[in-house]
């Protein structure tokens, strides 16, 4: 199978029961999903995280921790004009907080809108499946016993 690999960063965000997701526009659809996004070649992913919640929601964020580490394929059939090439997307899952700046769309990117939503109300919105593995790992995460 030929395909296209793609390493991310991403941040789950979580205040007073709310998250933050910043919308994508993608080729198909729009889709409330995580801030974050590729890592530039020679970036290491805690700065690709950090550059990519800027550039999506106007916010600098402190990383928490490292949630998860993930693959995940995106079938050449669901993407388009990929060249009949699937994307194989390499995950860096960090939580973060939010430490200064303005929340306010991105501009000139993949990214329309961004925005907080009450976690009861999630469900009312369009969201990836990315957001809801992510509070999974987040719900899972065990504390290591001293």
């Amino acid at each position: 199978m030929t395909f296209d690999w793609r390493p991310g960063a991403y941040a789950l965000i979580v205040r007073d029961d709310a998250i933050l997701l910043s919308l994508w526009d993608g080729p198909v659809e729009k889709v409330w999903t995580l801030p974050g996004g590729g890592i530039e070649f020679g970036e290491q992913p805690e700065e690709a995280c950090r550059r990519e919640v800027s550039e999506e929601t106007g916010y600098q964020v402190r990383l928490d921790s490292l949630l998860s580490v993930s693959t995940y394929t995106i079938p050449a059939e669901q993407r388009l004009s990929a060249e009949g090439r699937a994307l194989m997307m390499h995950r860096t899952l960090y939580t973060a907080t939010v430490v200064s700046g303005d929340l306010r769309p991105e501009t000139d990117g993949s990214s329309i809108d961004a925005a907080w939503f009450p976690l009861s109300e999630l469900g009312q919105h369009r969201h990836s499946t990315f957001v809801s593995y992510a509070l999974a790992q987040l719900e899972n995460r065990t504390v290591p016993s001293e």
